[in-house]
């Protein structure tokens, strides 16, 4: 199964070496843990994308075991992601549901080739405020897709448009419903606070629920998804609540297993799709390497992220043809992963079985899941998938951070995640740019700080940092009539760190205009990528091999040489 040729090698095949029972009931326990929580948040990001439930589930099954089971990571589970809700539903508004697929298979394609090519590690290169600001503006995003539901509005579709959104809710404001907004409310003060009901409290007392230590038993391992799941469709069923479900607006959830189907192609279409298919590869890749790493801190472990790319790839290409959406990796779920005892990608395996019996046996019982309960859940996933504080720490960061940050948040609100990460990127790498030739200095030395005296004739200069296309504006200095010397130019070059084309042509401007001048450059102590450079260009035969020495002393006595000389001849 080890390919050589491409590197395909799943984690899952070294985990299984010293693979025990322990370890089995361990990944078993935690499978079907996530299994549990994986059902409620693979619906609600069905419906949020403008797909149907069962989309979010079969997603969920597939792509989750083809992640686990081909993966770069122990414990990473895939499945559908709140990350992709905005991307997706703007991409069934504009194409339609079927070329949505066809872009999930393309995208898959992709990212396949990305693992192939060994172009997991670039996806780190992504700074840190890019990430963060298309982050935030996709929880934003997302939190407000979710009004319409949490509110009860009456609102047939919602536009893709942030403004076009803002106008419409604002529009039906009145058509609130307040048994929706008391469900979806109680849903969500249940999802923020369940966890602190089992949280000693700072004085060391529990809530009153550990008097009752065989319900707590039972409680605790229960995930907040599940118990608003449990609740709202209880309040629903049993007191007959008037409120929108996934049985009235969809019908309820079909008892079986996907079926094989072949997306609609056309290549007419298909020319449309390029930029939806890099937006749902460039972010799934992202997500789940970003996931990984998350996955790494808490494990001590480490991922493959070519193994990883390869997995998704494959998962995305496969899906869509039973009906499924976009996957990548999930960072809620593979937590939960983590903290119910994962040992192996067989957990994975197990969360995704688990949702195959969930399906064939309690599919029916989905009928009366209030929709308002699912708008709670992904609120609260919205808040959770938000980095609020960074916001706050932007006093503590450089004017270029803080651009980076706010112009991909805003960007990725206003208009969507391609122009956010592109314009990201390129500040970015302006930005990079400024710096690093901000940092670049030639100053000339004083004689006192050379090694030995230099003869009248003779200037000395040090290159600091990086002479590239950025920085070559600097060398123009030299150029100055008043700053040539009469006989030699001495460039110390030993902080000269790295040399581009761009500077090496600022290099050769400097030698024929020196020269023209009946002056000498020589340089000092060049690194081994600059030299290389000048060598492998033909540029230190022209300057002469005797104009290039290994250090500034040696330098020195060779334009001394020269001043001394041109000086007898005068």
């Amino acid at each position: 199964m080890n390919l050589p040729s491409i590197g395909f090698r799943p984690r899952l095949l070294d985990s299984l070496k010293d693979y025990d029972r322990t370890h089995l009931m361990a990944d078993i326990n935690a499978g079907l843990t996530v299994g549990v929580v994986a059902l409620p948040l693979a619906m609600a990001f069905a419906i949020a994308s403008g797909a149907k439930p069962e989309a979010g589930i079969f997603t969920a099954i597939i792509a989750g075991f083809l992640i686990s089971s081909l993966g770069g990571s122990r414990v990473q589970i895939g499945g559908p992601a709140g990350a992709f809700i905005v991307i997706i539903y703007g991409i069934i508004e504009k194409y339609g549901l079927a070329n949505l697929l066809i872009s999930t298979i393309f995208a898959g394609m992709l990212l396949f080739a990305m693992g192939v090519f060994r172009l997991g590690s670039l996806i780190r290169y992504i700074p840190v405020p890019i990430v963060i600001g298309f982050t935030n503006g996709i929880a934003v995003l997302v939190a407000l897709s979710q009004l319409k539901d949490f509110l009860g509005l009456k609102i047939d579709k919602m536009p893709g448009d942030f403004f076009e959104q803002i106008r419409i809710l604002a529009l039906n404001a009145h058509t609130l419903d307040l048994t929706t907004l008391a469900l979806a409310g109680a849903s969500l003060v249940i999802m923020f606070s369940w966890p602190a009901v089992f949280r000693a409290r700072q004085d060391g007392t529990r809530s009153m629920l550990y008097r009752h230590p065989r319900l707590v038993q039972l409680l605790k391992p229960l995930p907040s998804p599940i118990i608003v799941l449990i609740l709202s469709t209880l309040a629903v069923t049993v007191l007959d609540l008037s409120v929108e479900t996934i049985g009235t607006k969809f019908g309820g959830i079909p008892q079986g297993l996907p079926q094989f189907q072949l997306p609609q192609f056309s290549w007419i279409l298909v020319k449309q799709l390029i930029a939806p298919t890099v937006t749902i590869a460039l972010l799934g890749a992202i997500e789940s390497l970003l996931c990984a790493r998350v996955s790494d801190n808490l494990t001590g472990d480490r991922h493959d992220p070519n193994q990883e790319l390869m997995a998704q790839g494959i998962a995305n290409v496969v899906t869509p043809f039973f009906g499924g959406l976009p996957a990548t990796g999930t960072v809620a779920r593979t937590v939960t992963n983590i903290r119910t005892g994962a040992s192996s990608p067989i957990a994975g395996m197990v969360h995704a079985l688990t949702l195959v019996a969930i399906v064939l046996v309690a599919a029916p019982l989905a009928k009366n899941i209030p929709l308002a309960a699912l708008a709670a859940i992904l609120l609260h996933v919205a808040y959770n998938m938000g980095e609020w504080h960074e916001f706050v720490r932007l006093v503590h960061f450089s004017l270029n951070y803080r651009i980076l940050l706010l112009s991909t948040f805003l960007l990725t609100v206003i208009i969507d995640l391609t122009a956010a990460v592109e314009v990201g990127l390129v500040l970015a790498c302006v930005f990079f740019i400024y710096r690093v030739s901000s940092l670049t200095r030639i100053e000339r030395l004083a004689p006192e700080s050379l090694p030995h005296p230099p003869l009248p004739g003779v200037a000395v200069y040090s290159i600091f940092g990086s002479l590239f296309f950025g920085a070559v504006g600097k060398m123009e200095a030299l150029l100055d009539p008043q700053a040539a010397p009469g006989a030699a130019m001495v460039l110390k070059l030993q902080q000269l760190i790295n040399l581009d084309t761009t500077g090496l042509d600022a290099l050769e401007t400097l030698n024929k205009t020196l020269l023209a001048r009946g002056c000498q450059l020589i340089l000092a102590g060049p690194n081994h990528q600059p030299l290389s450079l000048m060598t492998r260009t033909g540029f230190l035969d022209r300057l002469g091999a005797e104009n290039c020495v290994a250090d500034l002393s040696h330098a020195l006595d060779r334009a001394n040489f020269l001043a001394g000389a041109k000086a007898a001849a005068a």
